[in-house]
């Protein structure tokens, strides 16, 4: 069993390759475009200049947070949702304004199934064995029945605004049983670090959408993997006195580990 399942991940693995081999051709035009970095958020730069009215323009999947941190954000299908900390999902204000975001339209470059129940350190580990190269940049969307998920989401902040791990202590946790929804997400290189969080980083809306978050752990049951290949980053820095004077050179490798998990 374990040598047929070996089989075909490495059939699995040659068709990743193809088919990055015909998105370098440019079939595949995404481009991941980034609102701010997740050092400014982390340091306490909640506020934002750019509406999701604008943001609108650059994606239709993706993820990020909303002035002052109130809430969670989550884009699928074009459809622009905020969680927020006692759970209520939401649709976005077109003219409310995003702190940081990241936004791609999507365009999967490969489409397969994961039938088997796996924790999330296991679906990670298998995402691994999919990307032909961990120096680009990927979206991906994780979309089927979840018999657990756990997510989160946090309150909106107040002035003086504080770092990111002391508002991430006054987090709410939700936890679904048996849902059906969709993980939206990006896997970004390890020297993006500071710009953004090496690595995954998904949030969830159910298929209902009633509920969501920023996806802490989950089991899945039976689920398929779209993946998009990305090969241009977009990046737009606030104009605010905040951001300019704030400093970014900081090594927060560690604390922004404990953020996303």
């Amino acid at each position: 069993m374990k040598v047929i399942r070996s089989i075909c991940i490495l059939l699995t693995a040659c068709l990743i390759i193809f088919f990055s081999q015909c998105s370098c051709a440019g079939e595949n035009k995404s481009v991941l475009f980034q609102v701010s970095t997740l050092n400014a958020l982390f340091e306490g730069i909640y506020d934002g200049e750019i509406t999701f009215q604008e943001l609108a323009h650059y994606g239709d999947f993706g993820i990020g947070t909303f002035n002052a941190l109130d809430g969670e954000m989550v884009v699928l299908d074009g459809n622009f949702y905020q969680v927020r900390v006692d759970g209520e999902v939401l649709p976005v204000d077109p003219f409310t304004k995003t702190p940081f975001a990241m936004v791609t339209f999507f365009y999967p470059d490969a489409i397969i199934p994961f039938d088997e129940p796996a924790d999330y350190d296991r679906l990670l580990f298998y995402l691994d064995t999919l990307l032909p190269t961990e120096n680009i940049f990927y979206a991906i969307k994780v979309k089927g029945t979840f018999s657990f998920l756990k997510a989160r989401s946090v309150p909106r902040q107040k002035r003086p605004y504080p770092p990111l791990v002391q508002a991430i202590a006054e987090q709410s946790i939700f936890e679904f049983n048996n849902v059906q929804g969709t993980m939206v997400g990006f896997f970004c290189p390890v020297y993006i670090q500071g710009l953004n969080m090496a690595g995954y980083h998904f949030h969830f809306i159910s298929e209902d959408t009633m509920m969501g978050g920023h996806v802490l752990d989950c089991q899945i049951d039976s689920v398929h993997i779209e993946i998009s290949f990305i090969h241009e980053l977009s990046l737009i820095l606030p104009k605010t006195e905040d951001f300019y004077r704030v400093n970014l050179v900081q090594d927060n490798e560690k604390e922004l580990e404990k953020v996303e998990r």
